[in-house]
């Protein structure tokens, strides 16, 4: 429970509309008067419900009020959860769009109405209507996962050839374009020199794009990539895919066709976010790797600028003030690194940073 919660604080969770509300007893709840709005994309992905709950706590123990909500990877509902904060009256709106593109008429009025925006983790396109931008560097992020397939294929010793099938996020979702050309800038070389060959030729961002981040869709077009190219026994070594939902879409249409059984051992599969299912995927040898994003690091970052907006100061911890441009402006962000984990890091790592127990991890 909250230290600045005197009495009690009330917690109204609505399933279908994705609502958190939380009041603290003491706190001002008129007008816009010390709320913070919390928009996230989903709460199918784990991340975005942990970093959600954790910037409530946070706010919380300043003595803000919070408005958590969570548009389930759908733009209109978004929408209409961001003007539903606006009649709340929130002085901060911290952001991550489920479509980055797609908010520029809401964050007008979210502006109008005095607020400062903060785009979190996906940048805020095509709008001049935002403040801030918190997020992880996302070509290092791009590199690191590309740098993990050279590793585990160990291409720099010349090893090879090895066919390679590379995914992508949803194209609605800025950081895509960094994941997979970070990847692939690191992938390319060996491309080039015949170490790695894409059997699909399917080597571009569109066709390698994800609508969603679904796994479903990552799984059907593996199916089709299996049955297409290597429907004559030869083997996929390594698949760059930007997402721990999507690898274990993958995954799974790997092993209906046979993979991990002796004779067609697992690719090299990266992914991003730790979530536990591919947790258990790397200690099982089925995923490669994973990028551990300290996500407890990115959303505290979003405290300060909440607090020092609504106390009527500046964010003091920009760190790339002119290097993200969203097509309209260029947005002051704070960007912090990630690191690629393995077997043989990761239960320490995760647990390090209090993502998941060792319990959780190791299941003892």
């Amino acid at each position: 429970m909250r230290k600045n919660c005197f009495i009690a604080f009330l917690v109204v969770f609505a399933m279908l509309s994705g609502i958190v509300f939380i009041s603290c007893p003491g706190s001002s709840s008129d007008g816009g008067h010390n709320r913070v709005g919390i928009s996230m994309p989903t709460q199918s992905a784990e991340r975005w419900v942990i970093e959600g709950n954790f910037m409530v706590e946070e706010l919380g123990k300043l003595g803000y009020d919070t408005v958590l909500q969570f548009a389930e990877d759908n733009t209109g509902t978004q929408v209409s959860q961001i003007e539903n904060m606006l009649v709340r009256g929130i002085d901060v709106l911290i952001v991550c769009p489920v479509d980055g593109g797609a908010l520029d008429s809401v964050l007008s009025r979210v502006k109008n109405a005095g607020a400062v925006v903060i785009a979190y983790d996906r940048l805020l396109t095509d709008t001049q209507h935002v403040d801030y931008y918190m997020t992880f560097d996302s070509m290092a992020i791009g590199n690191l996962m590309g740098g993990g397939i050279v590793e585990a294929l160990d291409l720099a010793s010349g090893a090879g050839p090895f066919n390679l099938e590379v995914f992508a996020g949803s194209l609605d979702d800025n950081n895509t374009i960094f994941y997979f050309e970070g990847g692939m800038d690191m992938l390319r070389p060996y491309i080039a020199n015949g170490q790695l060959v894409i059997r699909s030729g399917q080597d571009t961002l569109a066709q390698a794009a994800t609508l969603g981040w679904a796994a479903e869709r990552a799984q059907a077009r593996m199916d089709n990539i299996l049955a297409a190219y290597y429907a004559d026994g030869s083997i996929v070594h390594g698949i760059l895919s930007p997402y721990d939902g999507l690898s274990i879409g993958i995954i799974s249409s790997l092993r209906a066709v046979g993979y991990g059984a002796p004779g067609r051992p697992w690719p090299a599969i990266t992914g991003q976010d730790t979530e536990l299912p591919s947790v258990h995927a790397i200690l099982a040898g089925e995923q490669y790797s994973t990028i551990l994003l300290d996500y407890f690091t990115l959303a505290q970052g979003a405290i300060p600028i909440a607090d020092q907006h609504i106390k009527g100061g500046t964010a003091t911890i920009i760190n790339k003030p002119d290097y993200y441009n969203n097509g309209v402006r260029v947005v002051p962000a704070y960007a912090i690194n990630a690191m690629s984990v393995t077997s043989d890091n990761i239960v320490a790592e995760a647990e390090r940073i209090g993502l998941w127990t060792r319990q959780q991890m190791l299941g003892n």
